[in-house]
């Protein structure tokens, strides 16, 4: 067995929020990405805003803002933090064929964003979902990961170049 001590887990193995009132207030930076894939033709649909729901990339984009801004209700043991900046990125790419979405995520605060990154693109993946469902129900959300982090204790981690 490690040493590894799980912060989230008290003395007595139960859940917990970490106490972040030591740590000093330093900026903070994550970016995500994950994709939906879907039949080319969906794709397509997508491009023309041809779908019955309207502009996929705009409400799916304020989606994944409207995520990121909410992730500490979503998930239990986040901290609300003051979000400086959220962008929501969302590109066709014909080779998948599907979309691509990715956030980037800037706070000035005492614990990180990467799971406020994370929310969005996973809210703004599923709200593709909702809006092509009609045209197709084949498609599937994948590939949702933290891409870089930067700031804090822990200090940079960059999983993609």
């Amino acid at each position: 067995m490690s040493d590894l001590k799980l912060t989230h887990l008290d003395e007595t193995g139960r859940a917990r929020m970490v106490n972040v009132g030591h740590k000093p207030i330093t900026e903070r930076v994550a970016v995500a990405r994950g994709e939906v894939h879907m039949r080319p033709e969906t794709l397509v649909l997508i491009q023309q805003g041809a779908l019955k729901k309207g502009d996929v990339f705009s409400v799916a984009q304020i989606a994944g803002v409207m995520a990121a801004k909410r992730t500490a209700e979503l998930i239990p043991l986040c901290h609300p933090l003051p979000l400086s900046q959220i962008l929501v990125e969302i590109e066709p790419n014909p080779a998948l064929p599907g979309l691509e979405i990715s956030a980037t995520v800037r706070t000035t605060a005492q614990t990180g964003v990467e799971m406020e990154a994370l929310t969005a693109v996973s809210v703004a993946a599923l709200t593709v979902y909702d809006m092509a469902k009609a045209a197709e129900k084949t498609m599937h959300i994948q590939n949702i990961r933290l891409v870089e982090k930067h700031g804090g204790q822990s200090g940079d981690v960059i999983n993609e170049a």
